[in-house]
């Protein structure tokens, strides 16, 4: 049985710290993993309701980003279907609203996947700045295992590279508006 395309969607805003996390992880999860051919990376960055497109015709999505809850900076966390709304409301910057508008805007075109996840990490700094703070930097490689697990336990491929694939594909070209967080 063939598994089901799964949409793994990193999210945030690489100029604001430990916002850009979820990009950073897909980033290295692309460098770092040889993925199934049903699995579609894309960087979501900060864009919204402009992400509709990237829903169609897929009913397994994985949302990455940075996660505020009660724990330590540099946790994981992982939530499951009606339990990723109410983490995409709780602002943690600017571009959450968007991941709450863009979840609404699904429900009503009756575009909502079947499966919803969101695994990222609590943040340590969300603030202007490149970088990441010392417990999500130490953190990041855990967020990028724990992503090729989900991957595995949703029946695709997600085999480590090996040490002499340097050059591993992006996971989505990036344009200069989407770099700069717009």
């Amino acid at each position: 049985m063939t598994p089901r395309p799964l949409l793994v969607l990193g999210l945030g805003n690489v100029l604001c710290a430990d916002d850009g996390l979820g990009v950073a992880a897909l980033a290295r999860l692309a460098r770092s993993y040889e993925l199934g051919p049903d699995v579609r990376l894309a960087d979501g960055g900060t864009l919204g309701l402009s992400l509709l497109g990237l829903f169609e015709d897929v009913d397994d999505v994985l949302l990455v980003d940075a996660i505020l809850a009660d724990a330590a900076p540099g946790s994981l966390v992982r939530l499951e279907g009606r339990d990723v709304e109410p983490a995409a409301r709780e602002r943690l910057s600017v571009h959450q609203v968007g991941v709450a508008d863009l979840l609404d805007a699904l429900r009503l075109i009756d575009g909502e996947p079947q499966r919803l996840s969101l695994i990222g990490l609590v943040p340590g700094r969300v603030e202007l700045g490149l970088g990441y703070s010392p417990a999500v930097e130490r953190a990041l490689p855990g967020l990028v295992s724990a992503l090729a697990d989900e991957i595995r336990r949703r029946g695709h491929r997600a085999a480590p590279r090996r040490s002499d694939a340097a050059h591993a594909p992006a996971p989505v070209a990036r344009d200069a508006a989407r770099a700069l967080g717009l």
